[in-house]
């Protein structure tokens, strides 16, 4: 029975989940219930055996516009709680190196893909930098906007745009809030697919198809976790990291079955993680 939800859609179609950010009268302007919806459905795609990888996207024009204005009105008359969240939220006391509120998008063991249909502002523009891997459009449009409302580099993106973008073009995204089109978000390192706007949202269910019909899930996951954590290590520890990991996968079924089906030229039949299906080590 599909979750119910009033701010995004979430539907799951084997080997896809989509999450739509559903509030297009707004450009999907971003609330606390939208934050909560988002998560929890992330939580359902990790957990279904059914979902290889995840894509996000937005309903309408925009892929979202940044914060609620009733929530950047709260803030100014004080009520940071009301406009962020209370104490209780996941993310205001993160643990680890991903329990912000949005980098826990990178310790999700499935490949998440950002669909940028249109504009991402604010603080939608670390929502997109922690997907894996954005598809845009050349209608996509990245905005800053924090410095031209007196704010900062919000939510890990002074972390995360350098490491994409390099420094120089982070800091220039940053100070002047200038457009980004599609096809330079793709030049910049922020987006790594340039599509039709027409195809975007089927270019992006056809990544994830494509790696359900040709990768070990598990290794999906394991791959991705290397990636993220090694951003935190030195070479020795991340090479000393991936030869424990090699022999792990060595006593693996995935691996018979990868090394099999290559031999006998046939598509792989690898298992899925979720619940009730295979766990990632």
């Amino acid at each position: 029975m599909s979750p119910s939800y009033d701010e995004i859609r979430y539907e799951v179609s084997d080997p896809v989940a989509t999450i739509t950010l559903d509030r297009p009268a707004s450009l999907n302007a971003w609330t606390a219930t939208m934050d909560a919806q988002l998560r929890d459905a992330l939580q359902r795609a990790e957990a279904d055996p059914a979902v290889v990888g995840i894509v996000i996207t937005g309903a309408g024009r925009a892929f979202c516009a940044g914060a609620d204005m009733h929530m950047l009105q709260d803030i100014t008359t004080g009520d940071t709680a009301g406009a962020v969240g209370g104490s209780g939220e996941p993310w205001m006391d993160p643990q680890g190196e991903f329990g912000g509120r949005f980098t826990y998008l990178m310790e999700i063991g499935k490949p998440i893909v950002a669909a940028v249909n249109g504009a991402v502002a604010g603080m939608a523009f670390p929502l997109t930098m922690c997907c894996d891997v954005r598809f845009v459009s050349p209608e996509a449009l990245f905005i800053t906007a924090f410095a031209q409302r007196g704010l900062i580099a919000e939510w890990s993106l002074a972390w995360l745009l350098p490491r994409l973008a390099g420094p120089g073009a982070a800091l220039d995204l940053l100070f002047t809030s200038r457009r980004v089109g599609g096809e330079e978000a793709v030049r910049l390192g922020l987006a790594e697919y340039l599509v039709p706007a027409g195809e975007l949202l089927d270019a992006a269910r056809r990544y994830i198809e494509q790696l359900a019909a040709a990768c070990s899930p598990t290794s999906l996951a394991i791959i991705k976790r290397q990636v993220y954590g090694n951003l935190h290590t030195g070479l020795g520890q991340a090479e000393r990291e991936s030869q424990r990991l090699m022999l792990e996968s060595f006593a693996r079924p995935d691996f018979a079955e990868g090394v099999a089906s290559f031999l006998e030229r046939r598509p792989p039949r690898f298992q899925r993680v979720g619940d009730g299906a295979a766990q990632v080590p």
